[in-house]
C-alpha cells in the first residue's frame, strides 16, 4: 500500500542512539533514520556513497584530514572509500540514505555494529 511517512512519528519510536531503523526502501536503496550523540567509530564503505541529512542539531563529519559542520536542514555525502566518524556534541536527529548492502560501521566491528537494521 502506498502512503505517506510522518518522519517526526517516526522518530518518536527510536530510543537507541547509533541503531538507524528503516522507514523506507526503493531501488535497492534504504531510507533510515537515527539519533546520535558523541563519536561514533572510524570506517568506511569501500563500495557505497552515504548521504547524511540533519533534521534537527548540528553534525560533525570528521574524516582524517579535515572536519565538515553540518547543520539541521543540511546535508553532507560521504563519497565511497573515505575513511570518516560522525560526531555530535548534543543528540542530533539524521536521515540516511545509502544502499540496502551498506554496513552500519563498514567492515569494522564494535559495540554500536547493527547488522540488519530494524524496519519501523
Amino acid at each position: 500500500m502506498i502512503e505517506a511517512i510522518n518522519i517526526k512519528n517516526k522518530l518518536e519510536l527510536i530510543d537507541e542512539l547509533w541503531t538507524p531503523k528503516v522507514i523506507a526502501e526503493l531501488n535497492g536503496q534504504q531510507v533510515k533514520l537515527a539519533k546520535i550523540k558523541g563519536e561514533f567509530v572510524w570506517h568506511d564503505h569501500k563500495n557505497e556513497d552515504e548521504l547524511f541529512y540533519v533534521l534537527k542539531g548540528k553534525l560533525v563529519m570528521e574524516f582524517r584530514n579535515r572536519k565538515v559542520e553540518v547543520n539541521e536542514g543540511e546535508l553532507i555525502v560521504v563519497p565511497k572509500g573515505e575513511e570518516h566518524r560522525p560526531f555530535a556534541k548534543e543528540e542530533v536527529w539524521i536521515l540516511l540514505f545509502e544502499p540496502k548492502t551498506t554496513k552500519h560501521t563498514g567492515e569494522v566491528k564494535s559495540d554500536f555494529t547493527v547488522d540488519t537494521p530494524e524496519k519501523i
